[in-house]
């Protein structure tokens, strides 16, 4: 195992990808073990991404896209503004509000933290927003995709785990909510400190206008989640379904604009899609390396045998996961660590989908967490403001986070009571 460490070391600080780093020091042992043959690499790792639910990651991604692409993004946000903006720091918790409805239609974090970028960021300067407080805003806000559904994250966990990926999407939706609750807090406190003008009055005729626009966009996550509540779709279908309104939506609208713009979106999707399909892959051939060795088994039988309580358990995978999430990005975080974690979680009586709920909380506060922190690169790229401007805003939103992670700790009934209410029946 020696040779693992010793090639995977070398090729991270050299700076080579993680993906390729792991089936590289996975493929150098099995170079030299004997009893296995050098071209189950590729079997194994063409065998770890031909699963029918990995379909869900690509179509949630380009059903994003395409959402951005027709304007619907823009709309939400304006949707959003009539709705709280007349609050203290009203267009900052807008900002959050628009996040959340974004996060509904798009799993990626990053995508969404770069198309608030664009939008948010400078109408927040002319109002009177320091740089580092909008772009704070955007980078951890950005986040709250990690829980809303559908999320990437959670349904790769879901399949790593072999939990379900409906469970999941339900149980992401309180703890989504408090982030979004806690950042909007936060800003409210903030505007006050700072005595940011308001915007106005609440207009209810502006809200109702605001809301017709918004409307075809809204009615993505009902078309998502009211499917998979009612038993009409699982994860992929729906993945699929929120293409044809995507497509069909596009088209009406904008025509031959939108046509011409398809490819370059589909592009886009797939450029992101094989980064993380790559990422599944070699972590497939890791992990039936790691099965060969009885590594998981090890694990477990090492642990239990300290007597550890679960809470600590717990305590320690969420410390594991907030310096990991230095150094790596959240999909690599994942399938890191489940499947070495997950059979000592079970172990110990864990639930799973609780489990997977402070995973993805964990990594989405790991997004603006430097060096490796992707939305603080998305945000500071995208808007010209320097790195520790944008770092030093998502830190009194990072604190409202944390706080969140440890409610869902303390209380696993904000994460498992909403699937154990409306799913009966499991299933992916």
């Amino acid at each position: 195992m020696g040779i693992v460490g010793i090639v995977g070391l070398v090729l991270l600080l050299a700076s080579v990808p993680i993906g390729i780093a792991l089936a590289a020091a996975a493929a150098a042992y099995i170079a030299f073990d004997p009893l296995l043959e050098p071209n189950v690499v590729f079997r194994q790792f063409f065998s770890f991404i031909n699963r029918y639910a990995l379909i869900a990651i690509p179509l949630f991604i380009f059903a994003g896209f395409l959402m951005e692409r027709t304007g619907l993004v823009a709309q939400l946000f304006r949707f959003a503004d009539a709705l709280v903006g007349w609050l203290p720091g009203g267009f900052g918790v807008a900002t959050v509000v628009a996040c959340v409805l974004f996060g509904a239609i798009s799993g990626s974090s990053v995508a969404m933290a770069a198309a608030m970028s664009v939008i948010a960021i400078p109408e927040m300067r002319k109002r009177g927003y320091p740089d580092w407080l909008s772009a704070g805003l955007v980078a951890t806000a950005g986040g709250i995709a990690m829980l809303i559904p559908p999320s990437i994250i959670l349904i790769l966990y879901g399949i790593v785990t072999e939990t379900s990926v409906v469970k999941l999407f339900f149980a992401g939706i309180i703890p989504g909510l408090l982030l979004a609750l806690g950042n909007a807090l936060s800003v409210i406190v903030i505007a006050l400190w700072l005595d940011l003008p308001r915007a106005g009055r609440f207009e209810p005729r502006r809200v109702w206008r605001e809301f017709k626009g918004a409307a075809p966009a809204l009615g993505m996550p009902v078309v998502i989640l009211g499917g998979l509540y009612g038993g009409l779709f699982t994860p992929t279908e729906a993945a699929a379904a929120a293409c044809g309104y995507a497509l069909v939506y596009g088209a009406i609208v904008g025509r031959g604009e939108f046509l011409r713009a398809l490819l370059p979106t589909a592009g886009r999707a797939l450029q992101l899609t094989a980064v993380i399909m790559f990422l599944v892959g070699s972590v497939g051939v890791f992990q039936f390396l790691l099965a060969n060795l009885y590594w998981p088994q090890k694990v477990t039988e090492a642990i239990t045998g300290w007597g550890l309580h679960p809470l600590g358990f717990i305590f320690a995978f969420m410390g594991v996961l907030l310096v990991l999430g230095m150094l790596v990005d959240g999909v690599a975080m994942v399938l890191l660590t489940v499947p070495v974690v997950f059979p000592v979680a079970y172990a110990l009586k864990i639930d799973p989908v609780h489990l997977g709920i402070m995973l993805a909380l964990a990594v989405e506060m790991s997004v603006v967490t430097p060096p490796v922190g992707l939305n603080l690169f998305a945000v500071s790229g995208t808007s010209r403001i320097p790195l520790p401007a944008v770092l030093k805003g998502s830190l009194p939103f990072f604190i409202g986070d944390l706080t969140v992670l440890l409610l869902v700790i303390f209380f696993p009934a904000l994460a498992t009571w909403l699937p154990d209410l409306l799913i009966k029946d499991v299933f992916r």
